[in-house]
């Protein structure tokens, strides 16, 4: 059976509602966090610096979420550090296959908007 996708608005949240949903740690919130706070938090490096911390995550589809989300600070934000994206970037383009193809689009819209060229090689195998 295929999972049934609805589409809900992303939530602005508040630094207070991001920590109490980290400390949940309810998988389902997770696997959104990434895109409320890539898309709507105002300071870029805390906003990186979670879905980095996401990206580290077991689960392999929050891991990719975590990628797109850094591609979001990327498009919202214009600004992201390479010398620590890249590294989570290339490791989860390796190691998760399963979200490859999400993967592939957040480091492409990465290197659109930041003019980084990340992971060139390796997408253009797919």
């Amino acid at each position: 059976m295929t999972e049934k996708r609805i589409y809900k608005p992303l939530d602005e949240l508040s630094n207070d509602e991001i920590n109490e949903i980290m400390a949940r740690n309810e998988l389902d919130e997770l696997r959104s966090l990434p895109f409320s706070v890539g898309m709507y938090h105002p300071n870029w490096k805390y906003a990186q610096d979670l879905c980095i911390k996401l990206s580290q995550h077991e689960d392999a589809a929050l891991r990719a979420n975590a990628v797109l989300g850094l591609a979001y600070v990327a498009r919202t934000k214009a600004h992201l550090e390479k010398h620590l994206v890249k590294p989570v970037l290339l490791r989860e383009l390796r190691e998760n296959p399963e979200y490859r193809w999400r993967i592939n689009d957040a480091i492409g819209d990465i290197n659109l908007f930041l003019k980084w060229k990340i992971g060139d090689k390796a997408i253009k195998e797919d």
